[in-house]
């Protein structure tokens, strides 16, 4: 076979004790056949990883590090096991490569137009797709070695000059590449031309049934979080000041107060994303203060955020399945989970859609279900309701009441108060970091103090009356 293929044994004619021996084809084109090969492989090998979970680990990772985490997702894990797989396939291509080149150099392999290269191809086709390096490669490699081969003797350095050139119109015409700016526009045309299967055609999609055990606010259930005196402070700001509260289970608890109480703050340092300077965090009696936001998520806490954070280049199906991925590693069952969970919050006919094209109101309950999804034991709802009119948000309290009817736990932040009044089963309110009071919310909304932090003293008259 290999003399078929044209193979000859190649001896360097250097000192016997340095001869170095190569296996190399009499017929240039067959390197060419292997590297085609060798890019389909890959190619394929890549666009199927897309739709696994690991795929939807790193795009998820890669549009937003943040949901990605408070979702469930081990960033770090999966960006070392991203950075293994791709380190075991430049190893495979560095070989190959090292057989074409011969002699192998610190400038011909790791040079700073070799990695110039790299990086601009796959920037300027397209990141996050197989597709970019592809696209960048058959546009600005061909271009940059005929100019070099045409215009290298005049203008030396010509290829250099072009990648910086492809930066420049990246940055200007399209920062996501040029794949992205070609489907994105194809897709506003002739959108029937990228359709894709629907997503869960292969299910009979129906809400699991649930028993419906809150019919009155849950004040004798098991503490399921309690907070204590918890402390943190950004430089010479207390942003949170010995706050302690206890959350039961089944309970909907509100947390408001004015524009920089503190509120997210604490929130941040529920879930992880902050570690408090003291003091403690229980969930079922376990302090988690330490703890990754991904195992506070596998741990049973889902999050919303003030500021939506959807995967943007996902579709909605996809956006819900990575928090379902939070609760088992089976594809087919985090599928139903996700259909499940869109199907509570009232989704599933949006499920193939672009999370990019919806409404802030439908992104809303997107986050909402990819926290769903996992099944938690509580969830933290920051400003859900922040963006809506007033339709809208009667839609989105609509779907919240439904789920504290389930006796799903709930802590919720938000502004609207004649919305949270009808919510929530109990008040804590945070003014400068600390707790200014809590209880029922017909007394908290009554109470001087409360009118005080939120109107200020000369409003106080005006309450009174």
């Amino acid at each position: 076979v290999f003399e078929w293929l044209g193979y000859q044994e190649v001896t360097l004619p250097m000192k016997r004790e340095n001869a170095f021996a190569y296996m190399q084809f009499l017929d240039q084109r067959i390197y060419t056949i292997i590297a085609l090969l060798m890019l389909i492989a890959f190619v394929m090998m890549t666009r199927w990883l897309e739709r696994t979970r690991f795929g939807l680990a790193l795009l998820a990772i890669k549009q937003n590090e943040a949901a990605a985490e408070a979702a469930g997702i081990n960033t770090l894990a999966w960006k070392l096991r991203a950075i293994t797989l791709s380190g075991a396939i430049a190893g495979v291509v560095g070989a190959f490569y090292a057989v074409v080149l011969l002699v192998v150099t610190p400038v011909s392999v790791f040079g700073m137009l070799v990695s110039a290269q790299a990086l601009t191809v796959t920037l300027f086709g397209g990141v996050a797709t197989a597709w970019g390096p592809v696209i960048g490669a058959g546009i600005l490699i061909p271009l940059s070695e005929i100019l070099h081969a045409e215009l290298g003797h005049v203008l030396p350095g010509i290829q250099g000059v072009i990648f910086g050139i492809a930066i420049v119109i990246l940055i200007l015409a399209a920062p996501e590449g040029l794949f992205w700016e070609v489907r994105d526009f194809v897709q506003k045309r002739w959108p029937h031309l990228i359709s894709k299967p629907k997503f869960f055609a292969d299910l009979s999609v129906q809400p699991d049934p649930v028993e419906v055990s809150r019919s009155a606010p849950s004040t004798s259930g098991n503490i399921i979080l309690e907070v204590r005196d918890l402390s943190r402070s950004f430089g010479g700001l207390k942003a949170v000041d010995s706050v302690s509260f206890a959350v039961r289970e089944g309970e909907v608890l509100g947390i408001i107060g004015p524009n920089g109480a503190g509120k997210t703050t604490v929130f941040n340092l529920l879930n992880g994303f902050l570690v408090p300077d003291s003091g403690q965090i229980l969930l079922d009696g376990k302090n988690i203060v330490g703890r990754k936001p991904h195992e506070i998520c596998a741990a049973g806490v889902g999050r919303t955020f003030q500021v939506m954070r959807p995967f943007a280049r996902m579709t909605v199906a996809e956006n819900v399945m990575v928090g379902a991925y939070a609760l088992t590693p089976d594809h087919s069952e985090a599928k139903r989970l996700a259909a499940n969970a869109m199907a509570r919050v009232g989704l599933l006919d949006a499920a193939d859609r672009i999370a990019a094209e919806l409404t802030t109101a439908e992104l809303r309950l997107m986050e909402l279900a990819r926290a769903l999804a996992g099944k938690p034991r509580i969830l933290l709802l920051d400003e859900t309701l922040a963006g809506l009119g007033h339709v809208e948000a009667e839609d989105v309290i609509g779907v919240v009441r439904k789920l504290a009817a389930e006796g799903i736990t709930i802590v919720i932040i938000e502004h609207t108060m004649h919305a949270m009044v009808r919510l929530v089963d109990r008040f804590v309110v945070l003014d400068h970091g600390a707790v200014l009071m809590e209880g029922a919310p017909q007394s908290v909304i009554k109470d001087p103090r409360v009118i005080e932090a939120y109107l200020g003293k000369k409003w106080m008259a005006h309450a009174s009356s």
